[in-house]
């Protein structure tokens, strides 16, 4: 039904997608020949192919709660990074993405992830924080589906072709910079070469789906967050929560929340299949 699907970045608010790929994949036989992810959305883009929504919600909803600190300074002063997201984000891609995992994700599909590329005179720091500002900043007062402050500063967007992988390490290396953002996630190297959050330049990745839509293909836009105005691209379907999800995209103590946003995704899925009649 769908040549291509995009699954957009929004840290906790992707476990949305996940619902909704769940339920409506196999009722609308979604066999995409093209995937293509950013930030947190390219996790979730890896665990629903694979079929491993239960085991990583299982794994995230157990390890979170408030017990936890999303901003742990006595840790921090230990030498230990000040936030345990980034670590706990670590351990989660050990435990799903191994070989196997990728041997997978190659056979059904050519995915892409979104990486963000610095322009030269910001140091990583103040590259990502001036990224993240202009981010902020556009979604906040002119509300697009794809922000330009981005682009116009210099930050330039990349897609890494996940069948170039040979290991799993590669991967999860990109998936770690695909969600980069200092000082939730570490700065981490892609071909040699620090990369950060796609979303620094567009946190909904759809360039390589305009190939796809010149041949008269069709392809789905997963958004995560509720817009008012929605782009027309001829090909392209785009589809959002129906209300706004309730959880901070790097909250690590709000398990009901991650739960609530997946629960909303399901019924979202279940909603936009029945309107093709499946």
């Amino acid at each position: 039904m769908f040549d291509a699907i995009a699954f957009a970045g929004g840290g906790n608010r992707c476990y949305w997608q996940g619902g909704f790929y769940e339920a409506a994949a196999q009722r609308l036989g979604l066999t995409p020949a093209l995937v293509v992810g950013a930030s947190a959305g390219a996790f979730t883009a890896c665990y629903s192919l694979l079929g491993a929504g239960h085991r990583v919600r299982e794994l995230v909803i157990g390890g979170c709660g408030d017990h936890l600190k999303n901003f742990d300074v006595a840790a921090w002063r230990r030498g230990k990074p000040l936030c345990p997201v980034g670590p706990m984000y670590r351990d989660l891609l050990e435990r799903v993405i191994d070989e196997a995992a990728l041997a997978r994700l190659n056979t059904l599909t050519d995915l892409r992830l979104a990486i963000s590329r610095l322009p030269r005179w910001l140091s990583p720091v103040s590259g990502a924080a001036l990224g993240i500002a202009a981010y902020q900043i556009e979604k906040k007062l002119l509300h697009p589906v794809h922000p330009r402050f981005g682009r116009k500063l210099g930050y330039k967007s990349e897609f890494v072709r996940v069948r170039e992988f040979a290991e799993a390490e590669p991967l999860r290396l990109a998936l770690m910079a695909t969600s980069g953002v200092p000082p939730f996630m570490p700065v981490t190297l892609v071909s040699g070469r620090p990369a950060f959050d796609g979303g620094l330049v567009d946190n909904v990745p759809v360039e390589p789906l305009a190939d796809v839509e010149a041949k008269g293909g069709r392809t789905l836009v997963l958004l995560t967050r509720v817009y008012k105005q929605i782009p027309r691209v001829a090909g392209r379907t785009y589809t959002q929560p129906s209300r706004k999800i309730g959880v901070g995209q790097f909250d690590i103590t709000n398990p009901d929340g991650i739960r609530a946003a997946y629960e909303l995704g399901l019924r979202d899925g279940d909603a936009f299949a029945a309107s093709f009649g499946r």
